[in-house]
């Protein structure tokens, strides 16, 4: 029993120590964020660039970017002025879609309203699809043409590679040296281009990343925790990693790219689920850098379904797990400084945190009956206060991204300061009871197990009163991981139990949200599915 007692101490400790440590690099990037300078602001192309590009008048603006390639690495130094010369930079504007039969013709009207001119861009739909959104796509670009856009709606023989296949193919008939890519949710705003295509003055520039913002966040309550995770990589983490002269990422989606900077990562590859991630990681390696753009938003609807919020999920932890695998060698065998390797490795290995929060979840049972064992060796339970590091960075880091971060751009401090204290316990609970499905995923990337692109469906909500159950994408079944979800639920109900009829509560709180979060999990997945009321 002894033994027992040590190897599961042992085992929750070991886990504890990987979520802190975690936590503490999130603590860090916050640092950068508050008190990190940006390596832009010297640039002074990039300031005369921004004075004629955010303008009204970006559609009869002349300028011209630089686009030779920078050196490696180089160090953050002002930039000579390009010469102006017309006309503007010409781009294409990719659109990868695969049934958006409900928001597609959205995003094109979007895009067709930028304030750019018509003759310097061109927009291609990447058109995948196999339903009725063919049709719908065709009408749309029949419609714009007419109207002197430069559209076109592209169409593969198969949907080799899925998304990554579809751009990379779509690089064959693009002529833009810069290329946007918006994915079916999204809704940019008409000035997107003219704030973006500027900050490529500065020739190390190989993305500009903007900030999502959340067309349905007040829908559900499963909207708002969505929000509230989405906020931190969008505020804290890219910021932080930007000032703190780390890599960045690319989010699939609402950023554009220097043509010459994709080619130098090697293009899009199809090997992994998040082909964002990996191209980021490549082209930065060749040299190039991103700019994230915090206060310039694109507009994206969120999942509204459980089941196609976990199917999101999957794709992206087991993406980033495939991409760790396939690029954390390459990091550790180049010339970035140290701290960057290491917060690129944490960066490539945080859909691992997931398996390490399952993992303490479950053993956390069984220790809390062998305490008392461990006690007669002098074990303290107020060892694990050692631990609440990680808890109170994890609550400064969503407080600044949810709050003050909001406030800043919103002026409404009050308001957010009671939505954060109401909605962050229900994300800790809904994050932990994430655990089993996304540990499944992380397990599937580092084993190398192939599955295919799942697309999580839209439906165009916005307001409480739209519905989506009745709309042709809502689909599911049940399956093992959500019943597994549902016995977990009960496991530590019945922890939550066992502690009071043992006398020892050193683990009701964390087994009380847990229990919260996998029965949450499993009534919306199941319900979701239509197989409650």
């Amino acid at each position: 029993m002894t033994i027992l007692a040590f190897l599961v101490l042992a085992i929750y400790s070991i886990s504890l120590l990987y979520i802190t440590v975690y936590c503490l690099l999130q603590f860090n990037l916050l640092y950068h964020y508050r008190y990190g300078e940006s390596p832009w602001t010297p640039a002074a192309t990039v300031t005369r660039s921004e004075s004629l590009w955010t303008t009204p008048g970006c559609r009869s603006a002349s300028t011209r970017v630089a686009s030779a390639p920078p050196d490696r690495y180089p160090d953050d130094v002002a930039v000579a002025p390009a010469p102006a010369a017309p006309p503007l930079p010409f781009v294409t504007v990719q659109l990868p879609i695969y049934n958006e039969y409900y928001v597609i013709g959205r995003l094109i009207d979007a895009v067709a309203a930028f304030d750019y001119p018509k003759d310097r861009y061109e927009i291609h739909v990447l058109d995948d699809s196999d339903d009725e959104t063919v049709d719908l796509v065709a009408k749309k670009v029949a419609e714009y043409r007419a109207r002197g856009y430069r559209i076109r709606q592209i169409i593969r023989p198969n949907r080799e590679g899925f998304k990554a296949g579809a751009l990379r193919d779509g690089m064959r008939e693009a002529k833009g040296e810069f290329i946007a890519i918006f994915d079916a949710d999204f809704v940019p705003p008409p000035t997107f281009l003219c704030r973006t295509v500027p900050h490529f003055a500065d020739p190390r520039i190989g993305v500009v990343q903007t900030r999502w913002e959340h067309l349905n966040e007040n829908y559900s309550l499963i909207t708002r925790l969505q929000a509230l995770q989405l906020n931190v990589h969008f505020t804290v983490e890219q910021v932080g990693r930007m000032k703190g002269g780390h890599l960045l990422q690319f989010n699939g989606t609402a950023g554009i790219w220097r043509r010459e900077a994709i080619d130098a990562g090697g293009g899009w590859q199809p090997d992994t689920l998040t082909e964002d991630l990996d191209l980021s990681i490549r082209s930065q390696l060749a040299g190039y850098r991103i700019r994230y753009l915090e206060g310039e938003g694109s507009p994206a609807e969120l999942p509204v379904d459980m089941n196609g919020f976990k199917s999101q999920q999957h794709r992206w932890m087991k993406g980033g797990a495939e991409t760790a695998r396939k690029m954390l060698p390459d990091i550790w065998r180049s010339g970035l400084a140290l701290g960057t390797k290491i917060h690129a490795t944490v960066h490539l290995l945080a859909s691992s945190i997931f398996l390490f929060v399952f993992v303490c979840g479950v053993i956390s049972v069984p220790l809390l009956f062998l305490l008392g064992e461990l006690e007669k060796f002098g074990f303290s339970k107020h060892f694990f206060a050692l631990f609440l590091t990680g808890l109170l960075s994890v609550v400064t880091v969503y407080f600044v991204a949810n709050v003050r971060s909001v406030a800043n751009r919103e002026k409404r401090f009050g308001k957010s300061l009671i939505k954060f204290f109401i909605l962050f316990p229900l994300f800790l609970a809904l994050s932990m009871g994430l655990s089993l499905h996304n540990s499944i995923a992380v397990l599937q990337g580092y084993r190398g197990q192939k599955s295919p692109f799942v697309r999580t469906p839209k439906f165009n909500i916005s307001s409480v009163r739209d519905k989506f159950r009745s709309k042709k994408y809502f689909s599911g079944r049940l399956n093992g991981i959500t019943l597994g979800e549902g016995v977990l639920s009960l496991y530590f109900l019945l922890a939550v139990a066992g502690a009071f009829y043992v006398g020892n509560t050193t683990f009701v709180v964390f087994h009380a949200l847990l229990a919260i979060g996998y029965g949450a999990i499993f009534f919306y997945s199941v319900k979701h599915l239509g197989l409650t009321k």
